[in-house]
Parts: structure tokens; sequence; C-alpha cells
């Protein structure tokens, strides 16, 4: 199922760790309804603007899932409000987040969170509904 042009539901949910174990990680309505907003209004806009593929390490985590990879009680992978993105290198991956504060700061997009993740190992981004606009760099 196409969540918006470039990007599946299966990606969206795919989970290493719910496979190693076994555990079923399927959104539900409010969960997917999320996932598209966040699809629709972030993830395809920052595809688009930046030209190249960009894969989901990690997007809808149910809490068990959550749990095990050791995310925050209160996670919005948890309400499939989040994404953890790159590109396949940090290279890319700060050239990526340095496109995507541009598209923030130029209102083409409004997040909740954008962080950098351990020196562009990856990149989180959220919809715009406990924070807005929130850019840190974490270690």
């Amino acid at each position: 199922m196409n969540l918006s042009k470039n990007f599946t539901l299966s990606e969206l949910t795919y989970s290493n760790s719910a496979d190693c174990y076994n555990i079923e990680n399927t959104p539900g309505r409010i969960e997917l309804e999320n996932l598209k907003k966040l699809c629709h209004d972030i993830l395809q806009p920052i595809r688009d603007k930046f030209g190249k593929s960009i894969y989901v390490n990690s997007g809808y985590r149910n809490p068990k899932v959550n749990r095990l990879v050791g995310g925050s009680s209160s996670s919005q992978h948890i309400k499939g409000e989040a994404a953890d993105i790159t590109t396949g290198t940090k290279e890319l991956n700060k050239k990526l987040f340095d496109m995507i504060v541009q598209m923030i700061e130029d209102k083409e997009i409004t997040v909740g969170q954008l962080l950098d993740e351990k020196d562009y190992k990856w990149i989180h981004i959220s919809l715009p509904y406990r924070k807005v606009n929130q850019i840190l760099h974490l270690k």
C-alpha cells in the first residue's frame, strides 16, 4: 500500500527487531492515518526536493517493539507520527538535514522535531503535534 508517491506502508512499519522476535507490527486506524499524514506532509515533499532516494530506518513501532528497541514510552513512533530516515551515508544525511532546515525556514514544511542523530548517522523527523520546528543535534 502506497502512503505517498515514494513511500509505502511496508517500509514505514518494517522492524528488524519485530521480525527477529516474531512480533506483529501493524498500525491501527489512527496510526495509519498519522503515517499517511507524515508521508504526505513531510516525507514526500522532502523526497521531491532532494531528488534522491530516502530510506526509512524506523517508522511505526507498536509499544512492544518500541520497548524492545529502547524507545521512549512517549515516542511519536508509537503513534505513527515519526520516522528515522537516511540516505545511506553520513555525508548525504548532512546535506539532507541542511536542506530540511532550509525547507522549515522557508515554510515549505512544518515538523515537530528534526533531529540529527549521532552525527548524521540518521535523521529523526516527526509531525508537529507536541513540538513545532524543534531542530536538535544529538550525540
